[in-house]
């Protein structure tokens, strides 16, 4: 396995104007990682960012191992849907521009007091993967899908939209992205979810969360049980992070672990331990 670091794990960094993605890429050879994540939830010039990112990345020799698009698929306006499409498009040309061959992507969501229902939504999701996996595939690149919301937050719902993805498409461009905390929020051991998953898998996000303290007031995850998971450094948390590199090894995957740190202590050195911890796991 290789070990990258996604820019997530500098949001609070980004949106307070302490970095940007060329300066990422140079913090991230400076802590050890072996690649990067980019998203494009960070980009502010979409015309004149590439050029900076690619120097930077020549000037730390370091590759990008996947790029990350947010889309949702959950929308009943075709119109809405094909806009969310485009989004995956976007991010399948800025990773054949990069170098890179993985673009993580999502199902979709609906707020609580959505009147979209189940059935409608997923159908939704399918379709939309199917076109991005037709696309993704022309362009010889893969596609992961987080464990990320309700519709696709289970095992057994990724699993199953990976393969009624696969089948409608006609191409096995689509497979997983298990993130290693998100499964928590559903009530599913991480360790377990994986299993069920990881030979699904294109690549991984490397995370850490903690049941949040009694009276904690600060920002944390909440759980559909009602409970609530505050992120931490890789290996300081209640993730079985040992056995969810188990069962990727065992499944066979050796693509890329990338660190995604969700801590409120700030990451440029709660980033840096995690990286030096997750070297102990891999």
């Amino acid at each position: 396995m290789k070990l990258g670091v996604s820019m997530w794990s500098y949001v609070h960094a980004w949106k307070a104007g302490k970095i940007d993605i060329p300066g990422f890429v140079h913090e991230a050879k400076r802590i050890g990682a072996d690649g990067v994540e980019l998203l494009d939830f960070f980009y502010k010039d979409r015309e004149k960012e590439p050029a900076l990112i690619q120097k930077a990345l020549e000037e730390t020799g370091l590759p990008v191992a996947t790029f990350s698009v947010a889309q949702n698929f959950a929308k009943p306006d075709p119109l809405d849907r094909k806009a969310e499409l485009g989004k995956i498009e976007f991010g399948v040309n800025e990773a054949v521009r990069y170098g890179a061959k993985v673009v993580r992507v999502f199902a979709g969501d609906v707020a609580a007091d959505s009147p979209i229902n189940f059935d409608d939504a997923r159908n939704w999701i399918v379709e939309g993967l199917a076109e991005a996996s037709v696309y993704a595939e022309s362009n010889g690149i893969k596609l992961a899908l987080e464990n990320h919301g309700k519709l696709a937050g289970r095992s057994d719902q990724v699993k199953g939209i990976i393969e009624d993805v696969r089948v409608r498409s006609g191409v096995q461009a689509l497979g997983a992205n298990p993130d290693t905390g998100n499964f928590l929020l559903v009530g599913q051991p991480s360790h377990e979810a994986i299993r069920d998953v990881a030979k699904y898998a294109n690549m991984v996000h490397f995370k850490d969360f903690t049941p949040a303290p009694e009276g904690f007031d600060g920002f944390a995850y909440g759980a559909l049980d009602g409970s609530k998971f505050i992120g931490t450094a890789i290996g300081e948390g209640s993730v079985n992070l040992a056995e969810c590199v188990a069962a990727l090894k065992s499944a066979g995957f050796e693509g890329w672990l990338n660190v995604e740190y969700e801590a409120e202590e700030d990451p440029f050195t709660g980033v840096t331990r995690s990286i030096e911890n997750a070297r102990k796991f891999i």
